[in-house]
């Protein structure tokens, strides 16, 4: 059994960069078990080494998933992806929003064009005109946020 006060440098770095095989015990392939290359922890190699073993090998698509530990739906996953961005396809997507869902371009419009009317108003104020407005309740400090995000845009 490891030592828990051992470090891990490269356990780490996966869990740093999001690559970390979250169940590296479903790794069933004799290759991540008798050869301390192949790192069951690394969630890029083994989808690797999944889609090799079939593409190349031609081991069925129901045993390679279960060997590696992914079902069937997810090997065809993870196929697309590296068929449509290659390896960088096999990198985890970030998840969560990917922006401001309710802030839209018309809704910022709004929000700047109040501001340049009356420079006074404070996020609070701004959330409660579009509130009023448009029936839309949003945080002052995603106003804040997404006022900043639109000044870095026009600086680029």
């Amino acid at each position: 059994m490891p030592n828990p006060l051992t470090r891990d440098p490269k356990l780490e770095a996966l869990r740093e960069q999001g690559t970390h095989n979250p169940r590296p015990e479903d790794v069933k392939d004799p290759l991540f078990q008798e050869n301390e290359f192949f790192d069951q922890r690394d969630l890029v190699q083994v989808k690797y080494e999944m889609l090799r073993r079939h593409l190349v090998e031609g081991t069925e698509i129901t045993t390679v998933a279960n060997v590696f530990g992914f079902s069937r739906v997810a090997f065809y996953q993870i196929l697309k992806r590296f068929q449509e961005d290659g390896v960088v396809g096999l990198l985890p997507k970030l998840r969560g929003p990917k922006g401001a869902h309710k802030l839209s371009e018309k809704l910022m419009a709004f929000v700047e064009t109040s501001l340049t009317e009356n420079p006074a108003l404070r996020s609070r104020d701004l959330a409660q005109l579009v509130r009023s407005s448009y029936d839309i309740s949003v945080h002052p400090r995603s106003i804040e946020r997404a006022l900043i995000r639109h000044q870095k845009k026009r600086r680029k």
